[in-house]
Formats: structure tokens, C-alpha cells, sequence
């Protein structure tokens, strides 16, 4: 195996391992979304309830930079994969 090959290999490996974590945050935040609520009525009595949901959403909101850098790796690293493969069948062509 040359060393096209194996950097082919390894950037292919690093883009599955980025997309799976992508992937496991997409679904964590689709979870907290799930158990957040649109509207709430609360009286001085159910402040919990507010506090619990402000916690909700703070937590959704710091997701938002990790799964958007990870979508520009993911992306990043499947365009240099594709691009040094595609590289490598021109030169053989």
C-alpha cells in the first residue's frame, strides 16, 4: 500500500469518526428539543418549571457551535478525501 492509499484510509477513517459525533450531537440536541415547550403559563408557584426550561434551552443553544463546526470538518474532510482519490485515479488514468 502506498502512501496515497493509506492517507486515503486515514482521512476516510477521521471523517466517519467526526460524521459519528456529528451525528451523536444531532440526535442529543433533537432529544432536548423534544422536552422543550413552545409556550408556558406559569404562576409564581411553578418557577422550577421556568428555571428547568431556561436551563433547556441555554443547553440547546451552546450546542449550535460544536455541530456546526463539526459540520464544516465533516465537509471539509469528505471534499480532501474525494479530491485525493479523484487525484489519484487521474494519475493512474
Amino acid at each position: 500500500m502506498d502512501f496515497s492509499q493509506e492517507t486515503i484510509y486515514a482521512l476516510a477513517i477521521t471523517w466517519a469518526i467526526v460524521t459519528l459525533a456529528l451525528i451523536c450531537l444531532w440526535i442529543y440536541r433533537s432529544t432536548l428539543e423534544s422536552h422543550e415547550d413552545d409556550q408556558i403559563f406559569l404562576d409564581s408557584a411553578e418557577e422550577a418549571m421556568a428555571n428547568e426550561q431556561r436551563v433547556l434551552v441555554a443547553r440547546i443553544n451552546r450546542l449550535s457551535r460544536p455541530i456546526t463546526l463539526l459540520m464544516i470538518a465533516s465537509g471539509a474532510l469528505l471534499v480532501v478525501t474525494a479530491g485525493i482519490w479523484l487525484w489519484e485515479g487521474f494519475k493512474t488514468f
